[in-house]
């Protein structure tokens, strides 16, 4: 049985939070809408699957370091927080304003699974970065051990849209040097450089940050084995999917495998942008599965 309840605490703030559970399997989820929409907890039993920073979390000035923040219209950065429409100059900060803005709850179900839906639609507040009508809805679904993020972006411009999404899980990890990858790809991108590098499957912890875009990727699922806890994270996206991006910091407990539709700066650039017609939308779903080994 999965079910759904709603919750207020001192320690979120006072936000409404709505829970996810699967008695089975103990999994809990947290999802907070008025803060970006996130999913901000996930635990299997006494295992905490996602990091989350609480000090930064407490601060609404603050972006939250941890969860599952959502990225869109964008993901990454534009040089200068610039691009333009039809020869327009418009501002746009990092990942867009999804993540900031709050969320709309439209349903929630339990049974065989539960889940929450969360609606985001276009506003005086958006129009001013982003000129385009829009609507985007989130289905969290628990089930089992497993989490899924259903999308539906829709177009409600009478031109065409451009857009790119995503998310920027955070996982916890006590130990990195316990962490072994497989991920589909054999390149990554410098952020600094742009340029493109060989990537052999493993990670240098000892750098301070990585920040690296995994692209092209030849398959739609990444696994990660944590050697320390016991356990196996697969993450399956679907094709339009087109980069995962991997960001640590040194001295930090959490890792990110971050699965984008775009490369960062894409509204520029055109590179793997996903443009809808007017009228139109996009379905497609992020699932992620924590397995005991």
């Amino acid at each position: 049985m999965a079910k759904v309840s709603v919750a207020q605490s001192v320690e979120q703030q006072q936000y409404k939070t709505y829970i996810l559970e699967d008695e089975t399997t103990q999994s809990r989820v947290a999802v907070i809408p008025e803060r970006g929409g996130i999913l901000l907890t996930w635990f299997l039993g006494d295992l905490e699957v996602l990091y989350l920073d609480r000090e930064r979390f407490a601060d609404p000035a603050m972006s939250i370091r941890g969860g599952v923040p959502i990225l869109f219209p964008i993901c990454g950065n534009l040089p200068d927080d610039s691009y333009q429409v039809d020869s327009q100059p418009y501002k746009l900060g990092q990942h867009g304003f999804a993540r900031n803005l709050p969320w709309s709850v439209t349903e929630h179900q339990e049974g065989e699974a539960a889940s929450v839906t969360l609606e985001l639609t276009a506003d005086a507040s958006t129009f001013s970065s982003y000129p385009f009508d829009f609507s985007v809805r989130y289905t969290y679904v628990v089930q089992g051990n497993t989490l899924e993020i259903r999308q539906v972006y829709e177009n409600c411009s009478d031109r065409p849209m451009p857009l790119s999404f995503g998310f920027h899980p955070y996982f916890y990890v006590g130990d990195k040097s316990q962490l072994s990858f497989e991920i589909p790809a054999t390149q990554w991108q410098d952020k600094a450089t742009g340029e493109s590098r060989s990537f052999s499957g493993t990670f240098d912890f000892n750098a301070a940050e990585l920040d690296m875009a995994l692209y092209p990727i030849s398959g739609q699922v990444a696994t990660v084995t944590d050697g320390a806890r016991s356990c196996k994270l697969i993450l399956e996206y679907d094709r339009c999917f087109s980069t995962l991006v991997f960001w640590t910091l040194k001295g930090k407990d959490f890792y990110c495998l971050e699965p984008w539709s775009a490369p960062r700066n894409a509204l520029n650039t055109g590179k793997e942008l996903t443009t809808l017609a007017p009228g139109t939308s996009l379905e497609t779903s992020v699932k992620m599965r924590v397995e005991r080994v």
